[in-house]
């Protein structure tokens, strides 16, 4: 997974796997979690995980966020071998160019919102109030900055979510990992926080999501089905079938008022 020479910076994937897997005990008692991955992401896709639980789903999210490692096999991120990477780096890395969103928040209970949105600025140098004062600007562009003095338990789960995800793009990271982030909401909430991603995308950020809801794939651009630790299918999503269908819409409309005119003539 060298970087080739036939190919620019800009078409290097952004993650990169080959044959890896994640094996999980010793001996007779091993289960396999990730079995011979490839997989490839390019910036700025939407990419959806699907799969029944227990399918590895969530372990190759956290093996992309360098939160866990590889039993087997290669990760490249930016044409990078991870373990080419010191675990110093790897830090700096998860603080300034990956977002995570969980479905349980992890909010801090003893930070007030706009403390919890600040906590990845903590890994940089700067003074308090600017930190303070970059987490106020973005929980603005989410329209919570009458929030930013409540505690965690004083929000509905939407509001949660949406700091959630507020804290996760404070640094302006370029890779969105998201595990079930509308699993604990109801489908007012899932809406507006899946129509936030989807513009968050556009932006140019890679986003991973992993999911159980079938309609949150509409949101992508690439769906993998996962079974038994290997990726059973990956199918594209054109940007034509992800668009509303305005143009037929309109095209029926124009039918029924010219229907109406001759029906009043």
């Amino acid at each position: 997974m060298t970087k080739k020479k036939s190919e620019t910076p800009a078409e290097l994937p952004v993650i990169e796997l080959s044959r890896l897997s994640k094996l999980y005990g010793h001996d007779d008692i091993c289960v396999t979690a990730l079995d011979a991955i490839d997989l490839k992401i390019k910036k700025g896709e939407f990419v959806a995980i699907m799969g029944p639980s227990g399918c590895g789903k969530t372990t190759l999210l956290n093996i992309l966020g360098l939160l866990d490692t590889a039993t087997e096999g290669d990760y490249a991120l930016d044409g990078r071998l991870v373990t080419d990477i010191s675990i110093r780096e790897q830090a700096a890395i998860r603080a300034n160019r990956i977002g995570f969103i969980f479905q349980s928040f992890n909010l801090i209970s003893r930070m007030n919102v706009i403390e919890n949105v600040a906590l990845p600025l903590n890994y940089r140098r700067g003074f308090r109030f600017n930190k303070l004062r970059k987490a106020s600007k973005v929980l603005k562009t989410f329209e919570l900055q009458e929030r930013e003095y409540y505690m965690p338990y004083q929000l509905a789960g939407g509001q949660a979510q949406r700091v959630a995800i507020a804290r996760a793009l404070v640094n302006n990271p370029s890779i969105i990992l998201a595990d079930e982030p509308t699993g604990n909401l109801d489908s007012k909430s899932s809406e507006l926080i899946m129509n936030e991603l989807r513009d968050i995308h556009k932006k140019g950020n890679t986003i991973v999501m992993v999911t159980h809801n079938p309609e949150l794939t509409s949101y992508a651009s690439r769906i993998l089905q996962m079974r038994d630790g290997k990726i059973a299918s990956d199918s594209a999503r054109s940007k034509k079938s992800r668009k509303p269908r305005k143009r037929a819409l309109n095209a029926h409309l124009q039918k029924a008022l010219k229907l109406s005119r001759e029906g009043q003539e």
